[in-house]
């Protein structure tokens, strides 16, 4: 970018490119006040300087059968880079950071469902076992109470929605296949024509998209973005302990409000909630976490702060 005004309006864009339903660039170079090609140059800059990379949706965990978030910690060394090769090759695998503690990584897989994760576990289990130390630990959530930045305790939207194989293979395609542009009904159409061999119109995948979102099944449009790039300096992942095991419904129901908490999980561990939380500045973060202590509820907490993100699971909204 030329100037810090470049900078600012480009936030901006990004801002806008979040939304609950497709993003239309008519309406943004309107509220912007910039034309359609400046937006375009802001896109362009922002993909040469690898602030952004892909349009993608979040898809709502609640749909039937329930999407299943798996996160994985793993000890390994500098010395194995093939361990990590292999885990990028799983097409699940959506967030993957290095991170200060016992285990020196942490991988976010999301699967289609149980029996999905079923049959790639094997495939986890065998990249694992060439491994130097062989330690790993796999955390099964049980509840999603916010991702990327999508509080999901306020509503039942999409909650026991059931999707059949046609609308699963158009959000895949929503979520993973864009690239840097929007994707158009007809690029859907001929995806899933020579991919998956099915012969679906252009006005049925149109139609299936508006109901994904009426109903709640896709949360919203975003952007994948480098979070250090556009000003998040600080990741921590960030177990939290309730004194009294009966209210971590009522404690996630205040843990989502807070900004820097964009993901919220539920697990099967004595530390029950997980949370990703995002800083601006590194001091940033002994504010956020004394400002947890300050709760009735919590009785301790556990950080590992993130040195690096390999695989960036960034498109949450973007705040001050």
């Amino acid at each position: 970018m030329s100037s810090s005004n470049n900078q600012i309006n480009a936030l901006k864009m990004l801002i806008k490119l979040h939304s609950d339903s497709k993003p239309k660039f008519l309406e943004i170079t309107k509220e912007l006040n910039v034309s359609r090609k400046t937006i375009l140059k802001y896109l362009n800059n922002l993909r040469k300087n690898e602030i952004i990379n892909n349009f993608t949706i979040n898809i709502n965990p609640n749909i039937q059968p329930n999407i299943k978030f798996v996160i994985m910690e793993i000890k390994t060394n500098p010395k194995e880079p093939q361990l990590i090769a292999d885990l990028l090759k799983i097409h699940q695998l959506k967030m993957l950071d290095g991170i200060l503690g016992e285990f020196s990584l942490l991988a976010l897989f999301i699967f289609r469902d149980s029996s999905e994760f079923t049959s790639i576990l094997p495939k986890i289990d065998n990249i694992m076992a060439s491994s130097y130390f062989k330690k790993y630990q796999i955390l099964e959530t049980i509840k999603v109470f916010k991702t990327n930045g999508m509080d999901l305790t306020n509503s039942n939207i999409g909650e026991n929605k059931e999707i059949d194989g046609i609308d699963n293979t158009i959000l895949s395609i929503l979520q993973n296949d864009q690239g840097s542009k929007l994707i158009s009904t007809y690029e859907i159409a001929s995806m899933m024509k020579k991919q998956y061999n099915l012969d679906v119109s252009q006005s049925t995948i149109y139609n299936r998209i508006k109901i994904l979102e009426r109903t709640g099944v896709i949360l919203n449009y975003a952007l994948n973005f480098d979070a250090k790039k556009i000003g998040f300096k600080g990741k921590y992942i960030v177990r939290i302990k309730p004194k009294d095991p009966s209210k971590y419904d009522i404690l996630a129901l205040n843990l989502v409000k807070k900004k820097e908490i964009t993901d919220l999980f539920r697990i099967g561990e004595q530390y029950g909630l997980l949370a990703i939380v995002r800083v601006k500045e590194i001091e940033n973060y002994g504010t956020f976490i004394k400002g947890l202590y300050e709760s009735e509820e919590i009785e301790d907490t556990f950080t590992n702060y993130v040195l690096d993100e390999r695989i960036s699971y960034s498109n949450f909204a973007i705040f001050s």
